[in-house]
């Protein structure tokens, strides 16, 4: 119950938020003459990042030659569907499909990170049981990184935007991408747009967006094919050690799937490094 009253005073201040936001948006008198309906449009936090300047933190009039989907008005924008956690059409939660009428005044939410607001929308996809991704063909570095702290990650530099959201959907993936067009495909449910383009930077952001800063299980898979790692005797690897190294070191893992051969040398070291930076943010 205490949940449930918390998010009636969160939207109750969202929406008051919203119609101040609103007051300067005048949507009377000013329709042009080749539309036929013009709603008044206002975007949130980071989806800000996806419209040209002069549409960022403004609510804004802007023209239709017709009605339609919700959803699609959005995308027109440049804002992927995947990035939306709730849409307020005069002040009531409306799904993806809502039809837009003239004169609506529509805000819109990026993922509300420490608030379920499971009861007042319908646009949250189900979470998958497992964190798994997906990444395109720009995300090579940081799928490395997100296998070295132990996310399931596959990546490929020959996947092309069709294949992607194929193995997203069908593998129950959340598909990470540079390209906000690709996050715009219908049948694509889990995905993220990485703002930084630094790999250990996207890193940080990618645990972050999806709460994963506790559950990193460092040097667990193969940071070449995404295969699960396994202790091995030094017996069995020895040819597949350099010289200098077999003289020191005696505990070796092994990818079961590329059978890569993974030891705790100088990268080691800096990897651990960079694992308590993110363990200590």
């Amino acid at each position: 119950m205490e949940t449930n009253h918390l998010v009636v005073d969160i939207i109750a201040a969202i929406l008051a938020y919203s119609r101040a936001d609103f007051r300067l948006c005048h949507t009377t008198g000013v329709k042009p003459k080749d539309t036929s309906l013009h709603i008044c449009l206002r975007f949130y936090q980071e989806l800000n990042d996806f419209l040209p300047p002069d549409k960022r933190q403004v609510a804004f009039v802007h023209p239709l030659r017709q009605g339609g989907a919700i959803k699609d008005v959005i995308e027109a924008l440049g804002v992927p569907h995947t990035e939306v956690d709730l849409i307020l059409a005069d002040g009531r939660p409306v799904g993806f499909d809502y039809q837009v009428q003239d004169g609506d005044r529509i805000s819109v939410y990026p993922v509300f990170e420490s608030l379920d607001i499971t009861p007042l929308t319908r646009l949250r996809p189900r979470p998958l049981r497992t964190t798994r991704f997906v990444l395109d063909t720009h995300l090579g570095r940081l799928a490395a990184y997100l296998r070295m702290v132990g996310f399931d990650s596959l990546y490929r530099n020959d996947y092309d935007d069709a294949t992607l959201a194929d193995i997203s959907v069908t593998e129950h993936r959340i598909l990470l991408t540079r390209d906000r067009y690709l996050l715009m495909r219908k049948i694509i449910s889990h995905g993220y747009y990485v703002r930084h383009t630094q790999p250990r930077l996207q890193l940080r952001e990618v645990l972050e967006r999806f709460g994963l800063l506790g559950q990193l299980r460092p040097f667990t898979r193969c940071m070449h094919c995404n295969g699960l790692l396994e202790k091995v005797d030094k017996a069995a690897v020895l040819e597949r050690i350099p010289q200098e190294t077999r003289a020191w070191l005696d505990d070796y893992w092994q990818c079961r799937q590329c059978a890569r051969v993974y030891w705790k040398g100088t990268h080691y070291r800096r990897m651990c490094a960079l694992i308590e930076g993110l363990r200590g943010s």
